[in-house]
């Protein structure tokens, strides 16, 4: 018996959308993950990026759990000497929720080529309008 390896020109993606209302950021992220790496298909390949397109909407209704809004923080580096800087999440989800759900899709995506490939798949809208209606996105709905 052989097994079947997936290569780029067999692999078949679907548009998903996913409404991000109420949702825990964490388990969105990983659910998101996962469609992005493929892992939810049969033909799984762990070298081939074999994963679906993800739409999130309503990324500015997500929430999270417990006082991670004061306490969690986002550290990023200019490139300059003492270019260290921090934004705490509250902020950070009042200016920027898709970069926030982005940022947690991405620490739970493979840290290659392979991953930041993964990523590109991935669409993050704060509202409830997309521009990819011609892909015919289904509806996905997360089970947590």
């Amino acid at each position: 018996m052989k097994t079947y390896m997936a290569n780029a020109q067999t692999v078949e993606r679907k548009w998903y959308i996913i409404d991000a209302t109420d949702m825990t950021l964490g388990r969105l992220a990983s659910e998101v993950a996962k469609i992005l790496r493929g892992k939810h298909k049969p033909t799984y390949t762990p070298h081939v990026d074999t994963g679906d397109h993800v739409i999130i909407i309503n990324a500015k209704d997500v929430k999270l759990t417990g006082k991670k809004l004061d306490q969690k923080y986002y550290h990023y580096h200019t490139g300059y000497p003492g270019g260290l800087r921090s934004i705490q999440y509250r902020d950070l989800m009042a200016k920027k929720p898709e970069k926030a759900v982005m940022l947690a899709v991405k620490g739970m995506l493979p840290k290659s080529s392979l991953g930041r490939q993964m990523l590109t798949k991935l669409r993050v809208y704060r509202g409830a309008e997309h521009p990819h209606e011609a892909q015919q996105p289904e509806v996905l709905e997360l089970k947590f």
